[in-house]
C-alpha cells in the first residue's frame, strides 16, 4: 500500500524502500558515544569489500547496522491475465457510450469501513456520518470502464443555502494521483469494470454539516458533461481524534467519555449535601443528529461559521435557551410548570431534542440550569466537540460586571431590596468544553467554559462563552467570550456596603470564600464524582488566588474596590541564553527582577512551568515553586531558574513547548507581578554535507549526521530523505539509537535536474519530534 513502511527481515535489508531509483545506494554506521571513529585507507577499504571475511574490523567498540545497503527495485508484479480483446466495432462501440455515473453507494453502513473509521458506527441509521480531517471511501457504478488517459471526473459537495467555493461551503473534489493531507481530493484506489472505489480527504477545517454530493463526468473526446446527484447525503462532524482539527483530544479514555458516552451524572443541591442524577445524555439515539442539525440551521449562523468550533459553541449557548431567538428550552423558575414540564422531571435530553425539532422549532417548556447543561452536552457530543456538565456549588451571578458580589444595606443596616440584584445560587450548573484557542494567546485553549442558561446577554444576545478556564483561573477577564461572568461565578468576593448620610456607599465588609466551591463533574470511566475546583480557581487563601481576583477586578465596573497600588516600581522579566534550552539537558531561563525605586522591595514570585501543545493547549504542571525576593533600593537581580531534564524528559508532547507563569506580590506597595513565557527545547538539526561534484547523471554522496542529544535511547528510529531533482523520497530504518550515539547515513545518488537543489531529511522518532536538516546543491550540466 502507498506509505507503508517497508518490512525489514534483516540486517541486510534494511533501507530497501519501494519505489527508490536503482542507482541509488546507502551507506549507515552508528557511533556510540565517546567513540573515535577510525579513517581507513582507499586500499583497505577495496579489500575489505572483496573479501569480507579476511578483513574485519578490529574495533570492537564500533558496531554497523550496514556497511552498504543496495536499493533495489521492488519485486516485479506477476503479469496480469490477458483479457480477450473486444472486436473492433465493440471497442468503438464503448468508446462511443458517454461517461455517465449509473449509481452512487456512499458504503454508509453502521458497521462498514466508514462509520467504523470514523467512530460514528454508534449513531443510529444508515447515513454516511464522517469526521473531518479523515479519508473516507465511497463507490461508483458508470456507464462504461472509466479511462484515465480520457477520462474526467470529480465531485462536487455543497452545504448551507447558498454554497460558495469562496465560503467553503461549495466544494470541487479533484482526482488525484496521490493523497496529501489538509486537503480536498480524491483517488481512484479500485477499478472492476464498470464500478470505481475511491478514496476522499477532506481537511481539518472543514465546515461540519449536511453535504449534498454530485459527480460530474467528462470525456476528451466529447465535450458534453453529464452530473449524477446522489439521492443520500454526507454528514460531516468535527473530529477529535485528528491532530490537526482544533477539538483534538489527546486521551482516549477521555474521548469515550466526553465524546462517546450517551449517559452521565449531574450533579446539584449544596456543598454540604451534594446530591447526583443520572442523565441520558442520547446523542446517538435516532433523531438526536437531524435535530442538531436543524438547530444549527435554525440559529441564521452563516454555514461558513460551522468550520470553527468557538463559533458553533457560542450559537449553541444561544440556541439551547429560548430567550430572543425561540432556542430549545424555555427557562422557568416561577414553581408553576402546569402548562409544561417540570424542569426536575426530564432525565434525558432526547425528548426535548425531538420534541423540539418535530414541533418544526417551538421552544420547549421548560428548563432550569442542569437541563440546560445537558442538552447542551448531548448538542455538542453529538456533533463531535469534547463536552461535559459542570456544577458549581455557592455559584455567584454578577448582574454589573463588577465581579463582585454586592449587598447593600441603608443606614440603619437594612438591606436595600432594589439594589440587592447579584445573587448567589446554591448551585448552577454549565459546560465544559475543550478546543484549541487560536484566537487567544497561548496557553488558553482545552477547557472552556458555556453556559446555556439564560442570565445575561453577551453582545445583546442570552449566550455566555466559551471563555478559557485557564483565564478565569488567572484573572485574565479580558479575553473573551463572557470571562468576567464566568470568574464572578466562582472566584468573586461578597463586598458588604453601607449607605452613608450624604448618599454615597462604604465598604463595610468583604467574604473572600464566599463562592466557587466543589466545582464538580462526573469522572472519566465511572461514576463518581470529580471535583475540578483546581482547574476554574487558585487554593482559597493563596497569595495567587488574591492575584487572580483583584487582577479580575481592576477590569470590572468597580475596579477601585480594591487597593490600587501605591506604586508600580518593580519589573519582572523572564531571558533565555542564545536560541534556549537544548532538549536532553536541564531547561534554564533567567528571571530578571528590578526595583526602580529609591526604597527596598521585597515580594515572593511563585512559578509554575506546564507542558504545552503547539495548539496553545496546557497538558499539565510538571513543576511549581515559590522564590522570595528582596531587592534594595535600583537593584537589579538575576535568579536563575532551572527545569532538571528529569522532570520533563516524560511529559513532553510534539513540538516540546512549555510555559513558564510568574506571578506575585510586592508587599510595601500591593504591585501585583504578572508574566507568562512561552519557550521550546531546541532539538538538534540533521548535518548534511554534500560529497562529490554534483552533475546531471553523475553519482554523487551526501553524509547525513545525527547525534542522539538524550541521555537515553531513542526507539525505532527512521530517516527521510528527499531532494526534488536529486532523488526520490524514501526512508531509511535506522532501528535503535542509543544515548547520545552518532548516527552517520550516506546517500548514494544521481542528479537528475540541473540549478541549485536542496535536499532535505528528517528524523522520525516518538521521543523527539522536529529534527531535521537542508543542504544546497547546485546541479551543474553534463
Amino acid at each position: 500500500m502507498p506509505g507503508e513502511r517497508p518490512s525489514v527481515r534483516g540486517t541486510s535489508e534494511v533501507g530497501r524502500f519501494p519505489g527508490a531509483a536503482p542507482p541509488t545506494r546507502v551507506e549507515l554506521t552508528i557511533h556510540k558515544a565517546g567513540e573515535r571513529k577510525q579513517d581507513e585507507g582507499g586500499c583497505r577499504r577495496w579489500f575489505r569489500k572483496m573479501c569480507p571475511c579476511c578483513c574485519k574490523r578490529q574495533n570492537s567498540h564500533s558496531y554497523d547496522i550496514t556497511d552498504k545497503v543496495e536499493l533495489v527495485k521492488p519485486p516485479t508484479p506477476a503479469p496480469e491475465p490477458v483479457k480477450p480483446k473486444p472486436e473492433n466495432g465493440e471497442a468503438k462501440e464503448m468508446e462511443e457510450i458517454q461517461l455517465s455515473v449509473r449509481s452512487v453507494d456512499l458504503l454508509s453502513s453502521k458497521t462498514g469501513q466508514n462509520r467504523r473509521e470514523h467512530h460514528t458506527d454508534l449513531y443510529h441509521g444508515e447515513e454516511l456520518i464522517i469526521r473531518r480531517g479523515q479519508t473516507f471511501q465511497i463507490e461508483m457504478e458508470l456507464s462504461r470502464p472509466f479511462n484515465a488517459d480520457t477520462d474526467k471526473l470529480h465531485l462536487d459537495l455543497k452545504t448551507g443555502p447558498l454554497p460558495m467555493v469562496s465560503k467553503g461551503t461549495h466544494v470541487i473534489i479533484p482526482m488525484v494521483d496521490q493523497l496529501e493531507d489538509e486537503c480536498w481530493e480524491a483517488k481512484i484506489v479500485e477499478q472492476d469494470g464498470t464500478t470505481v472505489k475511491l478514496s476522499v480527504n477532506s481537511p481539518a477545517t472543514a465546515v461540519c454539516g449536511l453535504y449534498g454530493l454530485a459527480v460530474t463526468c467528462s470525456s476528451m473526446k466529447s465535450e458534453s458533461t453529464t452530473t449524477h446527484n446522489s439521492s443520500k447525503n454526507i454528514v460531516m462532524l468535527f473530529n477529535p481524534w485528528c491532530e490537526e482539527d482544533t477539538v483534538f483530544l489527546d486521551d482516549e479514555e477521555e474521548r469515550k467519555e466526553y465524546v462517546l458516552n450517551d449517559i452521565g451524572r449531574i450533579y446539584y443541591g449544596t456543598e454540604k449535601q451534594i446530591g447526583a442524577r443520572t442523565w441520558n445524555f442520547g446523542q446517538f439515539h435516532e433523531g438526536i443528529l437531524e435535530a442538531c442539525l436543524f438547530i444549527l440551521e435554525k440559529s441564521d449562523m452563516p454555514a461558513s461559521g460551522r468550520a470553527d468550533p468557538v463559533n458553533v459553541v457560542r450559537v449553541i449557548s444561544a440556541m439551547i435557551n429560548a430567550q430572543d431567538d425561540l432556542g430549545v428550552l424555555v427557562g422557568n423558575w416561577s414553581g408553576d410548570y402546569s402548562d409544561g414540564v417540570s424542569p426536575s422531571s426530564w432525565s434525558s435530553s432526547v425528548e426535548i431534542l425531538r420534541k423540539y425539532h418535530s414541533s418544526n422549532g417551538t421552544p420547549v417548556s421548560y428548563g432550569q440550569c442542569w437541563v440546560f447543561s445537558a442538552v447542551t452536552t448531548t448538542v455538542l457530543r453529538c456533533l463531535g466537540i469534547p463536552a461535559r456538565s459542570v456544577t458549581n456549588f455557592q455559584s455567584a451571578h454578577d448582574t454589573d460586571v463588577s465581579l463582585t458580589t454586592d449587598v447593600f444595606f441603608d443606614e440603619n443596616m437594612e438591606p436595600i431590596d432594589y439594589l440587592n440584584r447579584d445573587s448567589v445560587w446554591n448551585f448552577h450548573v454549565w459546560n465544559d468544553c475543550w478546543m484549541a484557542r487560536p484566537d487567544l494567546p497561548p496557553g488558553h485553549g482545552g477547557w472552556q467554559a458555556v453556559d446555556s442558561t439564560p442570565q445575561e446577554t453577551s453582545q445583546g444576545t442570552f449566550r455566555c462563552g466559551p471563555a478559557s478556564v485557564n483565564a478565569i483561573r488567572s484573572g485574565q477577564v479580558y479575553l473573551k467570550h463572557d470571562t468576567p461572568f464566568v470568574f464572578a461565578e466562582v472566584n468573586s468576593d461578597k463586598i458588604y456596603w453601607q449607605r452613608n448620610l450624604d448618599g454615597t456607599f462604604s465598604q463595610i465588609h468583604s467574604e473572600k470564600k464566599a463562592v466557587g466551591h466543589f466545582i464538580s463533574t462526573k469522572a472519566v470511566g465511572s461514576d463518581e464524582r470529580a471535583d475540578i475546583t483546581h482547574l476554574y480557581k487558585h487554593q482559597e487563601d493563596s497569595e495567587e488566588e488574591r492575584i487572580a481576583v483583584e487582577t479580575a477586578s481592576r477590569y470590572g465596573s468597580k475596579p477601585n474596590v480594591y487597593s490600587s497600588p501605591m506604586a508600580e516600581d518593580v519589573s519582572v522579566e523572564v531571558k533565555m541564553d542564545g536560541e534556549g534550552p537544548r532538549m536532553g539537558a536541564d531547561a534554564q531561563l533567567s528571571i530578571l527582577v528590578k526595583n526602580l525605586s529609591s526604597q527596598p522591595r521585597r515580594t515572593t514570585l511563585h512559578s509554575q512551568v506546564a507542558v504545552m501543545y503547539y495548539t496553545g493547549v496546557l497538558k499539565g504542571t510538571i513543576k511549581k515553586e515559590q522564590m522570595p525576593v528582596e531587592l534594595l533600593p535600583n537593584e537589579e537581580k538575576t535568579i536563575e531558574w532551572i527545569l532538571p531534564y528529569q522532570q520533563y524528559q516524560n511529559q513532553l508532547v510534539d513540538q516540546a513547548a512549555l510555559m513558564l507563569t510568574l506571578s506575585g506580590r510586592v508587599s510595601e506597595t500591593q504591585q501585583v507581578l504578572a508574566n507568562q513565557t512561552t519557550f521550546r527545547l531546541r532539538t538538534p538539526d540533521l548535518t548534511i554535507k554534500p560529497l562529490g561534484d554534483a552533475v546531471v547523471g553523475k553519482e554523487m554522496a551526501a553524509k547525513i549526521t545525527f547525534t542522539n542529544p538524550l541521555p537515553r535511547v531513542l526507539k525505532g528510529v527512521i530517516f527521510r530523505v528527499e531532494g526534488l531533482g536529486l532523488q526520490k523520497g524514501h526512508e531509511v530504518v535506522v532501528g535503535d539509537v542509543g544515548g547520545h550515539s552518532t548516527v552517520t547515513l550516506t546517500e548514494h545518488f544521481i542528479p537528475s535536474q540541473p540549478g541549485p537543489r536542496k535536499l532535505v531529511a528528517s528524523l522520525d522518532c516518538k521521543q523527539l519530534t522536529q529534527v531535521h536538516g537542508v543542504a544546497d546543491i547546485v546541479v551543474l550540466e553534463q
